[in-house]
């Protein structure tokens, strides 16, 4: 009876009540659903963050393969070349996966003693599209090529002259380029890129006509007088 009437401090207690085994265990589950939902914010972050970049290199390389392919085939010139054996191919040969020509405006700015015109060519080795060069138009070997696509499945390739489209082009004199050509690269995960390119901006064959013979020529303008001129 004499226990019963003690408060709770003079039986050794601290008079606080403490957690029960349940609150503990609902507390830890609720610890646990907080800490799966910010794990899972988090790896749905990261995996937007991956694929925004791999989107945004896709895009960058596209653009790099299309400046490099417009200032390329914009600046074709005819000039025939030869190969390590010494025997002359044209300006420009190309088929359906692969083409090779000789273009201008190649910068040197090391002055170094080289033609400005240089012999590139684009081919798709395994799944990498690549542009190779030559260090001289005559004779020479190709320099190391440079990767501008990777995840490409195909590559296709035609080219315009006079209203029909080719899937082979071998220059010969007089119509050593075409007018137009297309591109179309087809990658892993099934994007379709086409393009079309001018081949040799301002192109003009020997007798003043464009594209090749059997085109009209151009006119020449005759002036006129203005009164009182």
């Amino acid at each position: 009876m004499v226990e019963k009437e003690l408060g709770p401090r003079l039986r050794g207690g601290t008079g606080q009540a403490g957690f029960t085994l349940v609150e503990v265990m609902v507390a830890l589950l609720i610890f646990s659903m907080l800490a799966a939902a910010a794990v899972a914010i988090l790896s749905l972050s990261v995996r937007a963050q991956g694929v925004t970049g791999q989107r945004l290199d896709s895009m960058a390389a596209v653009s790099r393969t299309t400046a490099i392919l417009s200032a390329d085939l914009a600046q074709a010139v005819d000039r025939p070349t030869r190969d390590e054996g010494g025997v002359q191919t044209p300006a420009m040969v190309a088929g359906p996966d692969a083409m090779r020509l000789v273009r201008a405006g190649w910068s040197n700015l090391d002055d170094a003693q080289r033609p400005s015109l240089q012999k590139v060519a684009y081919r798709l080795n395994g799944d990498v599209l690549e542009r190779a060069a030559w260090p001289l138009l005559d004779g020479a070997t190709p320099m190391e090529p440079a990767a501008l696509m990777d995840h490409v499945r195909e590559l296709h390739l035609r080219y315009r002259f006079q209203g029909a489209w080719l899937e082979q082009w071998q220059g010969e004199p007089g119509v050593a380029l075409p007018q137009a050509a297309e591109v179309t690269i087809v990658r892993d995960d099934g994007q379709i890129f086409r393009q079309l390119f001018l081949v040799g901006t301002g192109y003009r064959t020997a007798a003043g006509a464009v594209g090749g013979p059997g085109a009209t020529p151009t006119p020449t303008p005759t002036p006129t007088a203005t009164p009182g001129g």
